[in-house]
């Protein structure tokens, strides 16, 4: 009986075949937006998780932060060269300690230009982000970081673009109006697996560009890398308190600095595309919630259309659960129908999309079967009323029906 029930089901919707599918259309979107969106989600949580590893777990930035409640970020004061140094001595866990200023400036050699990210830093930098030099040396190598002479290294894509193929080490190169000798070329790294050109930088001592670039001589941000072995929960902890120490933060006081590892902002990367998801998920279910009425709405019709088969199936013998169930199983069939498209076009969409994001495909198999509960579950909500009203019909009423 069950089986005759999923058949007569389906033989009603090829009977009134582009009704259907507009009835479901609602059911079709919600489905594929909600498919999609969730996809593409972990597709690109997946692609930070692989970007954390690919930067190191042992690794740890510091920033400075509010100095009070309510205070913008840039009140509170960035770190100095004596800051550097205090962690280099007092922190025996730290195998590298980089200062970090960062910006975009363009940069001029032989009649060519390329506008590119300059970084002044030390060598420190190198160590904790895994760079090899191609050719020429590092800053301490130069005894360029010490006097601040203006120096730098080239990555290869600023190399590539200024140089071609000849070997830059030895010439000079203008970056903004600082004339700057090429000391080094750094080994090329390629994209990074968020599609951000790594090659595409300059580095240049923290010294020479705090007075010729940056202006300014407090430090932006500090790069430290932990020795093997060490946790970084308690190198971050070493590090706070050596810091709150230093800036003359009281117990009690809140830090005017983050100490963030990759961990923590993996998470709160995730964290964030979690929220957007869920947001957006829930502007899908009104989709969701259109389809159900739709589906409702066009099970109303039906049962009006078929007045007079349900009197003569109820004159017949067929008991008022069996009339109630065959329209629910209507219902649900036409919801899943609705479910089976969505899941597919949303897988479609959030494959095309992750194709052009450059990001991993990966499929939740418990939200596909989520939608398809969810589907069915439409199906039984808003079919119940419909398939109630044929179950309840009078069949001497129903049969006089034209």
């Amino acid at each position: 009986m069950f089986l005759e029930m999923i058949k007569l089901a389906l033989r009603a919707v090829r009977r009134n075949l582009l009704r259907s599918f507009l009835t479901v259309l609602g059911v079709v979107i919600g489905v594929s937006a909600v498919i999609a969106m969730v996809t593409i989600g972990n597709g690109t949580a997946e692609q930070v998780r692989s970007e954390i590893a690919r930067l190191g777990t042992d690794i740890l930035f510091v920033r400075p932060g509010q100095r009070a409640p309510g205070a913008p970020a840039e009140a509170a004061k960035g770190f100095t060269e004596r800051d550097i140094a205090a962690l280099r001595n007092q922190v025996p866990d730290l195998r590298a300690v980089a200062p970090q200023n960062v910006s975009t400036v363009t940069v001029v050699a032989e009649g060519e230009n390329r506008r590119t990210t300059v970084i002044g830093t030390n060598d420190d930098f190198l160590a904790a982000q895994d760079w090899t030099i191609e050719s020429g040396s590092d800053f301490s190598g130069a005894a360029a970081e010490g006097g601040g002479d203006t120096a730098c290294i080239l990555g290869e894509t600023v190399r590539r673009a200024l140089f071609a193929e000849r070997d830059p080490v030895g010439g000079n190169v203008r970056v903004g109006n600082v004339s700057c000798a090429v000391i080094g070329t750094l080994r090329e790294k390629g994209e990074s697996s968020m599609g951000r050109d790594q090659d595409d930088i300059v580095l240049m001592p923290i010294s020479a560009f705090q007075r010729r670039v940056g202006g300014d001589s407090y430090i932006e941000s500090i790069l430290l890398a932990a020795r093997d072995g060490v946790s970084t929960q308690k190198l971050e902890a070493d590090v706070t308190a050596l810091l709150r120490q230093r800036r003359n933060i009281q117990p009690g006081q809140a830090s005017d600095f983050e100490v963030n590892d990759m961990t923590e902002i993996a998470n709160a990367v995730t964290g964030t595309k979690s929220h957007l998801t869920g947001m957006l998920t829930a502007v899908a279910a009104v989709s969701l919630l259109v389809g159900g009425i739709g589906i409702m709405n066009i099970m109303l019709v039906s049962v009006t259309e078929r007045t007079r088969e349900i009197g003569l199936r109820l004159t017949v013998g067929a008991l008022e659960r069996q009339v109630l169930l065959q329209f629910i199983i209507e219902a649900v069939v036409l919801s899943l129908l609705g479910g089976i498209v969505g899941v597919v076009a949303g897988l479609a969409v959030a494959y095309a999309v992750v194709q052009y994001l450059a990001v991993p495909f990966v499929i939740a198999p418990w939200m596909i079967l989520g939608a398809f509960a969810f589907s069915a579950l439409i199906g039984i909500i808003f079919g119940y009323f419909p398939a109630r009203r044929a179950a309840r019909m009078n069949p001497i009423e129903a049969l006089r029906h034209e």
